[in-house]
């Protein structure tokens, strides 16, 4: 952005400018080649202009690409339809599952909580108004003015109030604070399986169970935000899956989309979701043709698990070498589930868009995220040669960091 940009500085980007992308690749305006691995925050999870995606894309935009919910499209319920017969079995939902689509992120996330809330008051029988939904600390679910109002971070929150009341945060991971914070007024717990934002952190092992036996014993709704886990980043369709927990709601994006456009859903469990009725919520976008032709296509790439197959394989090559990385002294730390990592940088050799700069300087496309930390999420589409490359660019920038030794002498 110049100077005299009349683009509002709502980011700041590294200093590269994208002109084409094919695949694990782009190009900037110069011609020079990066390997991308951010990968749209996980939006691009099956590359840059997948081939059956842009085919459904490029067929339907012949055809029709809006009509608003006033209407039906030819689309629409076949869309809802392998979206939760796919998606519904991993929930409580099962095959009967209830599909709200909509576009982005936040606003699968905003549904579900006007639906975990009116099904608080219309069913659970909680006083109007009183609905509560428990969250976690370090959370990243979007940044409309109700979602920013329950995140601790500052720069995300501050300067934004007043923010909507009935969330009560507690630390990720931690049972026990979930246990205490429940009360009759409660309507559900709303997480995200990993915390992709917050530098790919998971939780303890025992904790998302535990989490799912506690709220199905108070009637407590469990929704799972996988805008960024799931659809295929952690080698399962759904994080959730790692743990063998079936959430009652659970939020998708990103990857819906393809890359092509924003797409996004609820889905889950139909006695919950039935709450919304005619007039109670709605989207001119959601579930247009245009999105709900690139959804099938990205159901059609999900359903065979070829890529959550070769998901697992590819990340225990990417957890292998973030590990060696770890010994070697050049990483503080390093968490990898699937082809998803979150990388800790010493502070000493310098901040996470420091790395991210030495890795542009090599070809190599990532963002930081906190300070001393950046995320890794290669398109799943990659291959054991670009990953490996990657990883010895990865090697190489951070050995570029290297702190000025002491002299013992002066």
């Amino acid at each position: 952005m110049t100077a005299t940009s009349a683009l509002a500085h709502t980011y700041h980007p590294l200093p590269v400018t994208i002109a084409r992308a094919q695949g694990t690749h782009v190009w900037d305006t110069d011609g020079i080649e990066y390997l991308d691995f951010l990968a749209g925050y996980s939006a691009l999870n099956f590359g840059h202009l997948q081939q059956g995606v842009v085919a459904a894309a490029m067929d339907q935009l012949k055809r029709v690409t809006l009509t608003s919910r006033a209407f039906d499209h030819d689309k629409l319920e076949e869309f809802a339809n392998r979206l939760a017969a796919f998606v519904g079995p991993l929930t409580t939902g099962g095959a009967e599952s209830l599909v709200i689509p909509m576009n982005t992120g936040a606003e699968a996330v905003e549904s579900a909580i006007k639906t975990v809330r009116k099904w608080g008051y219309d069913v659970k029988g909680v006083p109007a108004d009183q609905a509560k939904i428990i969250v976690a600390d370090g959370n990243f679910h979007g940044r409309t003015t109700t979602i920013v109002g329950f995140s601790d971070d500052p720069v995300t929150r501050d300067g934004f109030g007043p923010y909507a009341p009935g969330f009560v945060s507690v630390p990720f991971g931690d049972v026990d604070a979930v246990a205490e914070a429940i009360d009759d007024t409660t309507v559900a717990v709303l997480m995200e399986p990993i915390q992709g934002e917050g530098g790919v952190v998971l939780p303890p092992d025992a904790f998302w169970p535990t989490l799912r036996a506690l709220t199905e014993e108070h009637g407590v709704l469990l929704v799972a935000d996988e805008i960024q886990s799931g659809l295929g980043r952690t080698g399962t369709t759904l994080a959730s899956e790692l743990w063998g927990v079936r959430p009652d709601l659970v939020c998708l994006g990103k990857a819906l989309g393809g890359g092509i456009v924003p797409v996004s859903a609820v889905v889950g469990r139909r006695d919950v979701i039935e709450v919304l009725t005619p007039g109670t919520h709605g989207s001119t976008f959601g579930g247009n043709p245009l999105a709900c032709a690139v959804g099938l296509a990205v159901l059609d790439l999900l359903e065979p698990g070829q890529y959550q197959a070769r998901t697992v394989q590819l990340g225990e090559v990417l957890a292998e070498r973030l590990d060696q990385l770890v010994e070697a002294g050049l990483l503080q730390a390093a968490r990898t589930v699937g082809l998803w990592a979150g990388i800790d940088v010493d502070p000493a050799r310098g901040t996470g868009r420091d790395l991210c700069g030495a890795l542009l300087e090599r070809g190599v496309l990532a963002k930081d995220t906190h300070g001393s930390t950046i995320r890794l999420s290669p398109p799943l589409s990659i291959v054991q040669p670009e990953l490996e490359q990657a990883l010895d660019l990865l090697e190489d920038a951070l050995r570029s960091l290297a702190p000025a030794e002491v002299d013992v002498d002066a």
